[in-house]
């Protein structure tokens, strides 16, 4: 069953729905006309200028997507400031600007969007937004600073009953660490907000509680911790050691989804903090690293499913959990699907929890660091069958030139690799899939009329090593390499750690030492679990030096979204260019250079008959690709 929005062209939620489906019944534009998809309107943020004096280029992210209310889009730059523009002309109606210290820290900066309250009586959600009550509808933004904020969606003013002057502070009483990166959740008269952390710095951060507010005043109505503090939880076990109920993070930074009808509330949980050592936190660490069902308006524990035991890869669930309705033999099956940087994808019963496909508990390797404790067993999807890479050789090496791929071979050769659950060691190990592989933020959509999943993936390794604490120096300047890498200071732990990739950076910018494609767009039958098709996504080398560079794809972040037209569109790819493909072949149909590299979910819309697609483009600092401060709507002329 389509939802509303769906079916009338609207796209009120970050993913299109609240369940994150990211599909539009729209098909005026299709696969027969979408050669002809012109530029309608673009609209400048000028959010590159609030950075001046600051550090923020090299972090911001510009990866919002807007929510069409009535005639209005709302979206929010990587400084969340908040934004609406007309949705048929990108003229803007107002700015609201919550004063970020862009000179802290932050681990990021981004935001991915926004949230709407209509209000009850007020403007209705997909109607002109006009208020019939005196009460007009709410938007809703979380801060890099730990702010929730509500605005009237008319003026963009702070909503005086909320809160504080329309601000809630969600650091009291918590920890200075916590901040927001991704639009809250409203459902019925509450708003509810996950958390984002830099949680490789120390151990004890603070703990991932995801918390309900009213929505009229801002008043705390339950809060639920992922990290079991009761003895009389059956997962308190599942965390041993003196410090394991310290431990901190196992937050939920991704994008919740509510099913309202049932009153479920769906979470992604995170790696336990620090995400690459847990000695301080032996056993399965239940409740992170899962997808968990909790009572939306109560905060209870219904069930939980986990996908990674006692994490050591920063093996987040970064993608929104996608609520489904899947056919099964002519009946409906309400669905959870769960995408993971593992590449692998279950598929859960929305209610029970139970797995809709056979999964299995497979023996993983020991580690051989002091003090830890690696799960001896992880949870294998047999379908659908796990996406990207699922370990690595040195058969896999890759170089442009001979001389590259020789060194890639020593270098892989080098370390530890012994599948997608190698564990950290002083060595150095291999994560295949890393951090950024698989499924990460970007997602998945689906096609309901066909029940098909489609998401992009990375392909990219990290290597990962565990020093102990009294020798980083040492080994930094023995090593040229490991002073390149990141480091995660894991503070109140034995071991610092430090972060690289299997890529080496020179003149001709990022050259990769695996063989590609490096990420694809793939289609997924969710009847059987079988795959449709999978095709390289972009580009990220040069095609005029390297002539099937188009055949690798590139690293990507940024969503898809798929339509009845038979059209999926992504940007995503290093190479800054945003494609139409074909829904059924994944042929790219349409293919339009931007401004800036599009590091965004783009979203659909119609209105007065006219059918848009928008996509933010302002490109991704730690990625390097083109910035800037582009908002662009897409029509047939």
């Amino acid at each position: 069953m389509l939802s509303a929005g769906a079916q009338d062209g609207s796209w009120a939620y970050y993913g299109q729905d609240a369940g994150g489906r990211r599909y539009s019944a729209l098909k005026q534009i299709n696969d027969h006309n979408v050669a002809g998809l012109k530029v309608a309107w673009t609209y400048r943020t000028g959010e590159l200028a609030t950075y001046e004096g600051t550090h923020a280029l090299a972090k911001a992210a510009f990866e919002s997507t807007p929510i069409l209310i009535g005639r209005t889009l709302y979206l929010s730059t990587p400084s969340d400031r908040v934004i609406a523009v007309d949705a048929a002309t990108g003229q803007q109606r107002w700015v609201y600007d919550p004063k970020v210290n862009l000179h802290d820290d932050h681990s990021e900066i981004t935001s991915r969007g926004v949230a709407y309250w209509p209000a009850k009586g007020g403007g209705p959600l997909f109607g002109n937004g006009s208020v019939t009550n005196g009460e007009p509808g709410r938007i809703f933004i979380g801060t890099l600073d730990g702010r929730l904020i509500a605005l009237d969606a008319t003026t963009g003013k702070p909503a005086a009953d909320f809160g504080k002057d329309g601000a809630v502070d969600l650091r009291a009483g918590v920890g200075d660490d916590i901040a927001e990166t991704s639009p809250p959740v409203v459902t019925g008269d509450l708003v509810i907000v996950g958390s984002s952390l830099g949680d490789n710095y120390r151990f004890d951060y603070p703990q991932g509680v995801v918390r309900a507010y009213n929505v009229r005043t801002g008043k705390l109505v339950w809060s639920w911790n992922p990290i079991p503090t009761d003895p009389a939880d059956s997962a308190y076990a599942s965390w041993q050691g003196p410090k394991a109920h310290q431990s901190g993070a196992a937050n939920a930074w991704s994008i919740l989804s509510v099913d309202a009808a049932r009153d479920l509330l769906f979470v992604p949980t995170t790696s336990p903090s620090p995400d690459y050592y847990g000695g301080e936190r032996k056993g399965s660490n239940l409740y992170a690293n899962s997808i968990v069902a909790l009572r939306a308006s109560t905060g209870k524990r219904i069930w939980s499913f986990q996908v990674v035991h006692h994490d050591l890869w920063d093996f987040d669930i970064a993608a929104q959990p996608m609520l489904v309705d899947i056919d099964r033999g002519g009946k409906k099956i309400g669905a959870v699907v769960v995408g993971t940087k593992m590449g692998h994808i279950f598929v859960l019963d929305r209610e029970t929890g139970q797995s809709l496909f056979p999964v299995e508990e497979r023996p993983v390797p020991a580690s051989t660091v002091k003090g830890e404790e690696a799960w001896p067993t992880q949870p294998f999807p047999v379908l659908p069958a796990p996406l990207g890479i699922q370990g690595l050789s040195v058969a896999d090496a890759w170089g442009p030139t001979e001389e590259d791929a020789a060194e890639a071979r020593r270098r892989i050769t080098s370390y530890r690799s012994q599948g997608p659950f190698t564990p950290p060691s002083p060595e150095g190990s291999i994560m295949a899939p890393g951090n950024v592989g698989g499924i990460n933020w970007s997602g998945m959509c689906y096609d309901p009329v066909n029940d098909w999943l489609i998401t992009n993936i990375n392909l990219i390794p990290a290597v990962i090593r565990m020093l102990p604490r009294d020798s980083v120096d040492i080994v930094e300047r023995a090593d040229a390499s490991v002073m390149r890498a990141e480091t995660g200071r894991q503070l109140g732990t034995p071991y610092v750690m430090k972060r690289d990739y299997l890529i080496k950076v020179d003149m001709r910018g990022i050259v990769m030492q695996v063989k590609p494609p490096w990420g694809t767009l793939v289609a997924i039958d969710l009847h059987d679990g079988s795959k449709k098709w999978e095709v390289p996504l972009g580009h990220m080398m040069d095609p005029a030096r390297y002539p099937d560079a188009d055949k690798w794809g590139s690293i990507n972040f940024g969503g898809a979204i798929v339509t009845a037209g038979d059209l999926i569109f992504v940007a995503a790819s290093m190479d800054g260019h945003f494609r139409a493909f074909d829904r059924r072949t994944g042929k790219v149909l349409w293919d339009y250079a931007l401004p800036a590299a599009g590091q965004a979910t783009p979203m659909t819309y119609s209105l007065d008959g006219k059918q848009y697609v928008v996509i933010a483009a302002g490109g991704h600092g730690k990625l390097r690709t083109r910035q800037g401060d582009y908002v662009i709507a897409f029509a047939i002329k």
